[in-house]
């Protein structure tokens, strides 16, 4: 089945089938993981492959997608797993998967791989089982890529209209030194506002001057204009 995958993916690869994707490419360090190869399938295609397989496809045999050293087979074996926790019937199987998913955290490491996946799987788990203990132990983790995994995961958190966890791990990584924790911080934030702007400008009001720049642009980007101004001026 393994097999059958690649070369559906090598399929796809061919020039005729191949599009330009900006993050496909290494954009800045620590964007990705050192040693990736690209080939070049795009994300629909990618998703064919896994609305196809994801249901034939054992855990097993996805671990072998997901230690692969190039980025596609990574993410469409992400891509298999989402469905697969999606379509769970019971929830021994939907443990079985977060279990996996968390025994092959370090082949997770670049956004585009970590966005969809811990928000669908981590996140939801997290919330359905009122137990945020995993995404807070990644926060405390030295990996960047655990620490925006908690971030993003939250966000299933800011869907449902909690937004606790969401403010303690803004808070935790605010001063993060990498740039993107800045922009998951943000964005997390931003959602937040989206839900619910009074909780938000009362978030801001505490703490926008000890925010990176690109945290605060983010987190006030759908504030009227005045509401913006007020707050990057403060900042000047």
């Amino acid at each position: 089945m393994t097999e059958e995958i690649k070369t559906a993916l090598q399929f796809l690869s061919q020039p005729e089938k191949k599009e330009f994707f900006p993050r496909f490419f290494k954009s800045g360090p620590g964007e990705y993981a050192e040693g990736d190869e690209f080939i070049g399938v795009t994300v629909p295609d990618q998703r064919k492959i896994a609305k196809a397989y994801f249901q034939k496809i054992s855990l097993k045999e996805l671990s072998v997608l997901l230690s692969s050293k190039i980025h596609e087979h990574r993410h469409c074996a992400l891509l298999m797993l989402v469905s697969k926790y999606e379509k769970s019937k019971s929830e021994e199987e939907k443990q079985e998967i977060v279990d996996f998913y968390l025994q092959y955290l370090e082949y997770i490491n670049n956004w585009d791989l970590v966005d969809n996946s811990c928000y669908k799987i981590l996140g939801r788990h997290s919330f359905e089982h009122d137990d945020d203990s995993i995404l807070r132990n990644l926060s405390d983790s030295e990996n960047l890529w655990q620490k925006r995994m908690a971030i993003v995961a939250t966000l299933w958190h800011v869907k449902k209209g909690s937004f606790q966890l969401t403010q303690d791990l803004a808070l935790k990584n605010l001063n993060h030194t990498h740039d993107l924790m800045h922009k998951a911080n943000g964005w997390l934030l931003r959602e937040m506002g989206n839900k619910n702007e009074e909780i938000l400008l009362s978030f801001l009001n505490k703490h926008y001057r000890e925010m990176p720049r690109t945290t605060l642009r983010y987190a006030i980007e759908k504030l009227d204009e005045a509401l913006r101004q007020d707050y990057l001026k403060g900042r000047i």
